[in-house]
């Protein structure tokens, strides 16, 4: 039964790298549209992804084998960094510049988990290809690919909900948008692209030429933060482009069920009445009250509305991990930069493509920590912890307070981890901070680019923004004797 089930699983990575390579084609194609030079290096990693896929699913082709919960992790796990492993290709392939091998995997590892972390410099002379390239992985990573896999195992006879429960943001797990999971992962997905349409028309009516704007709108609505300029959206020096990103990063960072909700109902209440949803916009519109006035005291900008615009873009980009920049936040005065990185723990809501530890988790922390006060003016009080009126189940509460044990204690570890290699504090601090939320830049050397880190604190970041994108709990309960035991 073991190796039957161990078989199924070969069977479910065979398959997806396999249907992996179909990701080259489309920058194959924009490297042929714009004679890069660069659609050979495609076309070989399209060909080495088939071959390998095939390779590991052909033997294993005929196993049909129910997967439990704990096998929905080793999937979801295993085909993370094997598609990380895999992405790394086109980078590898790349012959100016040239790059080392932790560096590619450094490079899709950032993109896939939409932490936008870069290693690379001088991007503006990157050929086409590979800049669309950066951006598909960010988008394909946005909402999870194991998610759209979900859809398509139907065709391998293969249950999905265990790899959702196993892969999907968030503490509450086991709702579903339709009866189906298939329905549901097909739900997101159209959501999802519905919403890059209309990012993507509006960055391009809003004066970004047709390559930037795609290019944009995947990093926008996944969160990802990429773009295809060394300086970010400072390059455009256009507050239209900038109103356009905020809004679509705050759309980004709701929960895509309340998305479906509304759009299923035709109705915008859904949006209205949703209590993750109410903290998640009091909590931006509150930093960049506070990052605005901060500014302008501060003399940084010489009119309030230039504090406003900055502080109130650079606050929605680092509160849901996106890490678009349009100014320096890492040269502003005072405690403004601290805050920035700090309010990326929070992040967005559960069930977006934010990183972080998500609004629902602060506000049942919150509750939770308000409850123990009362409780110690009323010892025999029965005070329930409740969301939008319902009660908050005590597994609910655990598994809160056990992900917020190890969130915290795995980014201490990481930052020591780090300036043990070498790194000094500051930038230990914001790099592992910036990776286990999934947000990108940081502060000290890590402000722009990762370049000048060393090959192994770029392994440990790599390791820390897979937690980051699997919460935590996916990738460390691999680590579990238990796990392994039947």
């Amino acid at each position: 039964m073991k190796n039957r089930r161990t078989a199924t699983v070969q069977r479910i990575l065979g398959f997806l790298i396999a249907a992996a390579s179909l990701m080259m084609l489309p920058p194959m194609l924009i490297s042929l549209w714009y004679d890069d030079g660069t659609a050979s290096l495609f076309l070989v990693s399209a060909i080495i992804l088939f071959l390998v896929g095939t390779s590991i699913f052909l033997p294993v082709r005929h196993v049909h084998e129910e997967l439990r919960l704990r096998d929905g992790f080793l999937v979801v796990a295993a085909c993370w960094i094997s598609l990380v492993l895999v992405g790394a290709l086109p980078f590898l392939l790349l012959m100016q510049p040239e790059i080392s091998y932790v560096d590619a995997v450094f490079e899709s590892m950032s993109g896939l988990t939409t932490t936008g972390a870069t290693i690379l410099t001088n991007i503006d002379s990157l050929p086409r290809g590979i800049l669309y390239y950066r951006q598909q992985l960010q988008w394909l990573g946005g909402l999870g690919i194991i998610v759209l896999a979900v859809a398509i195992l139907p065709m391998l006879r293969i249950g999905g909900m265990q790899l959702y429960r196993a892969e999907t943001p968030g503490p509450l797990k086991d709702s579903k948008l339709t009866p189906r999971i298939t329905e549901t992962a097909k739900a997101l997905w159209l959501i999802y692209l519905g919403i890059t349409v209309l990012c993507a028309m509006a960055y391009w009516l809003g004066g970004m030429s047709l390559f930037d704007a795609v290019g944009h709108a995947f990093s926008t609505v996944a969160i990802g933060g990429m773009s295809t300029h060394d300086a970010g959206f400072v390059w455009f020096e256009s507050q239209t482009l900038e109103i356009i990103a905020t809004f679509f990063m705050v759309i980004a960072g709701i929960n895509f069920a309340v998305h479906f909700t509304s759009w299923k109902s035709a109705s915008s209440q859904p949006y209205f009445h949703d209590p993750e949803l109410k903290l998640y916009a009091s909590l931006l519109l509150g930093f960049a009250i506070l990052t605005t006035i901060a500014l302008y005291l501060n003399g940084t900008y010489g009119t309030f509305g230039e504090a406003a615009r900055y502080g109130s873009f650079q606050v929605v980009s680092i509160m849901t991990t996106t890490g678009f920049h349009s100014a320096n936040f890492s040269a502003w005065p005072g405690f403004i930069p601290i805050m920035l990185i700090c309010i990326a723990f929070i992040g967005g809501c559960a069930g977006s493509t934010c990183g972080g530890m998500k609004v629902i988790r602060i506000m049942l922390l919150y509750r939770q920590a308000s409850r123990e006060i009362l409780r110690l003016i009323h010892p025999h009080a029965t005070i329930p912890v409740k969301i939008g009126g319902r009660k908050t189940s005590a597994t609910v509460m655990d598994a809160v307070w056990g992900f917020f044990f190890l969130y915290v204690s795995s980014f201490v570890l990481i930052t020591i981890a780090l300036n043990g290699v070498g790194v000094d504090p500051v930038t230990a601090y914001a790099a592992a901070a910036a990776c286990i939320t999934n947000l990108g830049p940081g502060l000290g050397e890590v402000s722009t680019n990762y370049a000048s880190l060393n090959s192994t604190a770029k392994v440990i970041l790599s390791f820390a923004m897979l937690m980051g994108r699997l919460e935590i709990f996916t990738l460390l309960v691999l680590f579990s004797p238990a796990f392994w035991r039947d």
